[in-house]
Protein backbone atom coordinates (compact mmCIF):
# COMPACT_ATOMS: atom_id res chain seq x y z
CA UNK A 1 0.00 0.00 0.00
CA UNK A 2 2.88 2.14 1.21
CA UNK A 3 4.33 1.49 -2.13
CA UNK A 4 1.06 2.71 -4.49
CA UNK A 5 0.75 5.71 -2.48
CA UNK A 6 4.54 6.51 -3.28
CA UNK A 7 4.73 5.64 -6.61
CA UNK A 8 1.26 7.65 -6.97
CA UNK A 9 2.81 10.78 -6.08
CA UNK A 10 6.26 10.33 -8.44
CA UNK A 11 4.25 9.24 -11.46
CA UNK A 12 1.24 11.55 -10.95
CA UNK A 13 3.22 15.09 -11.28
CA UNK A 14 4.77 13.21 -14.46
CA UNK A 15 1.22 12.30 -15.88
CA UNK A 16 -0.14 15.79 -15.57
CA UNK A 17 2.93 17.06 -17.51
CA UNK A 18 2.47 14.94 -20.65
CA UNK A 19 -1.53 15.83 -20.54
CA UNK A 20 -1.12 19.03 -20.11
CA UNK A 21 1.95 19.33 -23.39
CA UNK A 22 -1.19 17.57 -25.40
CA UNK A 23 -3.52 19.81 -24.46
CA UNK A 24 -5.12 22.78 -26.21
CA UNK A 25 -4.09 25.97 -24.52
CA UNK A 26 -8.35 26.85 -24.35
CA UNK A 27 -9.08 23.40 -22.05
CA UNK A 28 -5.87 24.00 -20.08
CA UNK A 29 -8.13 25.82 -17.34
CA UNK A 30 -11.45 24.16 -18.04
CA UNK A 31 -13.85 22.98 -15.28
CA UNK A 32 -14.38 20.25 -14.40
CA UNK A 33 -10.92 18.81 -14.15
CA UNK A 34 -10.19 16.28 -17.39
CA UNK A 35 -7.50 13.75 -17.03
CA UNK A 36 -7.57 13.18 -20.49
CA UNK A 37 -7.90 16.06 -22.71
CA UNK A 38 -11.27 16.07 -25.10
CA UNK A 39 -9.01 16.99 -28.34
CA UNK A 40 -5.56 16.14 -27.88
CA UNK A 41 -3.23 17.62 -29.87
CA UNK A 42 0.88 18.08 -30.62
CA UNK A 43 0.25 21.17 -31.98
CA UNK A 44 2.93 22.44 -28.59
CA UNK A 45 5.55 19.70 -29.82
CA UNK A 46 5.37 21.07 -33.33
CA UNK A 47 5.59 24.91 -32.30
CA UNK A 48 8.65 24.38 -30.71
CA UNK A 49 10.38 22.84 -33.50
CA UNK A 50 9.32 25.21 -36.19
CA UNK A 51 9.53 28.31 -33.88
CA UNK A 52 11.24 27.57 -31.16
CA UNK A 53 14.76 25.50 -32.52
CA UNK A 54 14.09 22.31 -30.81
CA UNK A 55 16.25 20.17 -32.91
CA UNK A 56 18.99 22.22 -32.80
CA UNK A 57 18.47 22.39 -29.10
CA UNK A 58 18.76 19.02 -28.49
CA UNK A 59 21.74 18.47 -31.01
CA UNK A 60 23.48 20.89 -29.13
CA UNK A 61 22.53 19.57 -25.47
CA UNK A 62 23.66 15.75 -26.98
CA UNK A 63 27.14 16.96 -27.74
CA UNK A 64 27.69 18.65 -24.52
CA UNK A 65 26.33 16.23 -22.28
CA UNK A 66 27.50 13.58 -24.26
CA UNK A 67 31.10 14.59 -24.61
CA UNK A 68 31.45 15.89 -21.09
CA UNK A 69 30.15 12.98 -19.81
CA UNK A 70 32.73 10.62 -21.85
CA UNK A 71 35.94 12.57 -21.18
CA UNK A 72 35.27 13.08 -17.14
CA UNK A 73 34.21 9.27 -17.25
CA UNK A 74 38.23 8.98 -18.73
CA UNK A 75 39.98 11.78 -16.58
CA UNK A 76 37.91 10.59 -13.29
CA UNK A 77 38.90 6.74 -13.90
CA UNK A 78 42.25 7.55 -13.89
CA UNK A 79 42.49 10.33 -10.97
CA UNK A 80 40.05 7.22 -8.97
CA UNK A 81 42.81 4.77 -9.60
CA UNK A 82 45.73 6.98 -8.48
CA UNK A 83 44.36 8.03 -5.40
CA UNK A 84 43.38 4.39 -4.50
CA UNK A 85 46.19 2.87 -5.19
CA UNK A 86 48.88 5.12 -4.94
CA UNK A 87 49.91 7.01 -1.52
CA UNK A 88 51.60 10.71 -2.05
CA UNK A 89 51.11 13.77 -0.06
CA UNK A 90 50.54 15.66 -2.86
CA UNK A 91 47.60 12.81 -4.37
CA UNK A 92 46.17 13.68 -0.48
CA UNK A 93 46.75 17.23 -1.06
CA UNK A 94 44.75 16.80 -4.62
CA UNK A 95 42.27 14.77 -3.65
CA UNK A 96 41.26 16.90 -0.49
CA UNK A 97 40.74 20.07 -2.43
CA UNK A 98 38.58 17.69 -4.66
CA UNK A 99 36.23 17.40 -2.19
CA UNK A 100 36.92 20.69 -1.15
CA UNK A 101 35.47 22.25 -3.83
CA UNK A 102 32.14 20.34 -3.93
CA UNK A 103 31.19 22.99 -0.87
CA UNK A 104 31.72 25.93 -2.75
CA UNK A 105 28.61 27.03 -4.66
CA UNK A 106 28.48 27.57 -7.79
CA UNK A 107 27.01 31.28 -7.45
CA UNK A 108 30.60 32.09 -6.08
CA UNK A 109 32.60 31.31 -8.80
CA UNK A 110 30.26 32.78 -11.71
CA UNK A 111 32.00 36.05 -12.33
CA UNK A 112 35.30 34.87 -11.84
CA UNK A 113 34.79 32.09 -14.00
CA UNK A 114 33.05 34.16 -16.37
CA UNK A 115 35.81 37.06 -16.89
CA UNK A 116 38.16 33.86 -17.60
CA UNK A 117 36.13 32.44 -19.94
CA UNK A 118 36.13 35.83 -22.04
CA UNK A 119 39.59 36.39 -21.20
CA UNK A 120 40.45 33.00 -22.64
CA UNK A 121 38.38 33.39 -25.75
CA UNK A 122 36.02 30.63 -24.65
CA UNK A 123 32.39 31.56 -23.61
CA UNK A 124 29.70 31.33 -25.54
CA UNK A 125 32.02 28.40 -27.09
CA UNK A 126 30.68 24.39 -26.74
CA UNK A 127 34.36 23.60 -25.48
CA UNK A 128 34.10 26.35 -22.62
CA UNK A 129 30.78 24.71 -21.55
CA UNK A 130 32.17 21.59 -22.04
CA UNK A 131 35.31 22.19 -19.48
CA UNK A 132 32.77 23.77 -17.30
CA UNK A 133 30.02 20.93 -17.07
CA UNK A 134 33.46 18.28 -16.90
CA UNK A 135 34.86 20.38 -14.16
CA UNK A 136 31.05 20.27 -12.49
CA UNK A 137 30.99 16.39 -12.36
CA UNK A 138 34.63 15.11 -11.72
CA UNK A 139 34.26 15.56 -7.72
CA UNK A 140 31.77 13.36 -7.43
CA UNK A 141 32.62 11.09 -9.73
CA UNK A 142 36.37 10.74 -8.44
CA UNK A 143 34.77 10.05 -5.35
CA UNK A 144 32.15 7.18 -6.27
CA UNK A 145 34.77 5.29 -8.19
CA UNK A 146 38.00 6.24 -5.40
CA UNK A 147 35.78 4.22 -2.42
CA UNK A 148 34.72 1.52 -5.02
CA UNK A 149 38.25 0.76 -6.19
CA UNK A 150 39.03 0.42 -2.30
CA UNK A 151 37.15 -2.29 -2.25
CA UNK A 152 38.78 -4.35 -5.29
CA UNK A 153 41.82 -6.54 -3.73
CA UNK A 154 45.57 -5.16 -5.30
CA UNK A 155 46.06 -8.80 -5.15
CA UNK A 156 43.80 -9.19 -8.68
CA UNK A 157 45.97 -6.91 -10.33
CA UNK A 158 49.11 -8.26 -8.94
CA UNK A 159 48.04 -11.50 -10.32
CA UNK A 160 47.27 -9.43 -13.96
CA UNK A 161 50.91 -8.28 -13.34
CA UNK A 162 52.41 -11.85 -12.90
CA UNK A 163 50.51 -13.07 -15.91
CA UNK A 164 52.16 -10.82 -17.99
CA UNK A 165 50.02 -8.12 -17.93
CA UNK A 166 50.98 -4.42 -18.49
CA UNK A 167 49.64 -1.63 -16.05
CA UNK A 168 47.47 -0.31 -18.93
CA UNK A 169 46.26 -4.09 -19.54
CA UNK A 170 45.52 -4.95 -16.30
CA UNK A 171 43.33 -1.15 -15.56
CA UNK A 172 41.48 -2.03 -18.89
CA UNK A 173 41.08 -5.55 -18.92
CA UNK A 174 40.95 -6.46 -14.63
CA UNK A 175 39.66 -3.22 -13.10
CA UNK A 176 37.67 -1.80 -15.40
CA UNK A 177 35.10 -5.17 -15.84
CA UNK A 178 35.08 -4.89 -11.82
CA UNK A 179 34.17 -1.41 -11.60
CA UNK A 180 31.42 -1.67 -14.09
CA UNK A 181 28.35 -1.55 -11.64
CA UNK A 182 30.09 1.92 -10.53
CA UNK A 183 30.70 2.89 -13.69
CA UNK A 184 27.13 2.76 -14.41
CA UNK A 185 25.51 4.69 -11.70
CA UNK A 186 27.63 8.10 -12.12
CA UNK A 187 26.90 7.83 -15.51
CA UNK A 188 23.19 7.67 -15.38
CA UNK A 189 23.80 10.24 -12.04
CA UNK A 190 26.10 12.54 -14.27
CA UNK A 191 23.60 12.46 -17.53
CA UNK A 192 21.00 13.70 -15.25
CA UNK A 193 23.17 16.44 -13.54
CA UNK A 194 24.23 17.51 -16.94
CA UNK A 195 20.33 17.79 -18.29
CA UNK A 196 19.29 19.23 -15.77
CA UNK A 197 22.06 21.60 -15.41
CA UNK A 198 20.28 25.47 -15.91
CA UNK A 199 22.66 27.84 -14.56
CA UNK A 200 25.55 27.19 -16.74
CA UNK A 201 24.44 27.10 -20.21
CA UNK A 202 22.67 30.13 -18.70
CA UNK A 203 25.41 32.49 -17.20
CA UNK A 204 28.56 31.10 -19.61
CA UNK A 205 26.75 31.35 -22.76
CA UNK A 206 24.56 33.76 -24.80
CA UNK A 207 23.84 32.17 -28.57
CA UNK A 208 24.31 28.34 -27.48
CA UNK A 209 20.92 26.93 -26.31
CA UNK A 210 20.54 23.92 -24.42
CA UNK A 211 17.21 21.86 -23.41
CA UNK A 212 17.50 23.19 -20.25
CA UNK A 213 17.47 26.90 -20.79
CA UNK A 214 14.90 26.82 -23.67
CA UNK A 215 11.74 27.19 -21.10
CA UNK A 216 13.74 30.61 -20.87
CA UNK A 217 13.00 31.70 -24.77
CA UNK A 218 9.52 30.66 -24.72
CA UNK A 219 7.21 33.29 -26.52
CA UNK A 220 4.78 34.65 -24.08
CA UNK A 221 0.57 35.32 -25.01
CA UNK A 222 -0.84 38.57 -24.82
CA UNK A 223 1.43 40.01 -22.74
CA UNK A 224 4.21 39.64 -20.26
CA UNK A 225 2.24 37.48 -17.86
CA UNK A 226 -0.15 34.92 -19.99
CA UNK A 227 2.78 32.07 -19.68
CA UNK A 228 2.07 29.61 -22.01
CA UNK A 229 1.44 26.98 -20.08
CA UNK A 230 1.06 24.32 -23.28
CA UNK A 231 4.64 24.85 -24.54
CA UNK A 232 6.18 25.07 -20.79
CA UNK A 233 4.73 21.72 -20.29
CA UNK A 234 6.03 20.51 -23.30
CA UNK A 235 9.19 21.48 -22.97
CA UNK A 236 9.43 20.10 -19.33
CA UNK A 237 7.99 16.70 -21.03
CA UNK A 238 10.49 16.53 -23.78
CA UNK A 239 13.55 17.37 -20.64
CA UNK A 240 11.76 14.70 -18.47
CA UNK A 241 11.77 12.15 -21.22
CA UNK A 242 15.11 10.91 -22.09
CA UNK A 243 15.94 10.63 -17.82
CA UNK A 244 12.86 8.54 -17.42
CA UNK A 245 14.08 6.36 -20.16
CA UNK A 246 17.79 6.32 -19.42
CA UNK A 247 16.69 5.32 -16.14
CA UNK A 248 14.52 2.69 -16.92
CA UNK A 249 16.78 1.28 -18.94
CA UNK A 250 19.88 1.14 -16.85
CA UNK A 251 17.54 0.58 -13.47
CA UNK A 252 20.03 -2.74 -12.86
CA UNK A 253 23.14 -1.22 -13.18
CA UNK A 254 22.08 1.56 -11.26
CA UNK A 255 20.84 -1.12 -8.04
CA UNK A 256 24.19 -3.02 -8.39
CA UNK A 257 26.07 -0.04 -8.31
CA UNK A 258 23.78 1.37 -5.02
CA UNK A 259 24.11 -2.21 -3.17
CA UNK A 260 27.60 -3.36 -4.29
CA UNK A 261 29.87 -2.84 -1.49
CA UNK A 262 32.59 -4.90 -2.73
CA UNK A 263 34.37 -7.82 -4.13
CA UNK A 264 33.42 -11.10 -3.50
CA UNK A 265 34.98 -14.43 -3.92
Amino acid sequence: MLAAVVAFLILFPLWWIFISSITPAGELFSKPIRYWPLHPTLDSYKYLIDNVGLMKKIGSTAIIVGVSILVGMIISVMAAFSFARFKSRWLTLAAAFLLASMLIPDIVTARPLYDFLRYVHLYDTYTGLIVLYISGILPFTILILQNYLRDIPVSIEEAASIDGCSFFQSLIYVTLPLLRPALATVCIVNFITCLNNFFTPLFYSNGISVLSTAITQLPLRDNMYAVPWDLVSAMGWIIILPIIIFVAVFQKQIMEGIMAGGVKG
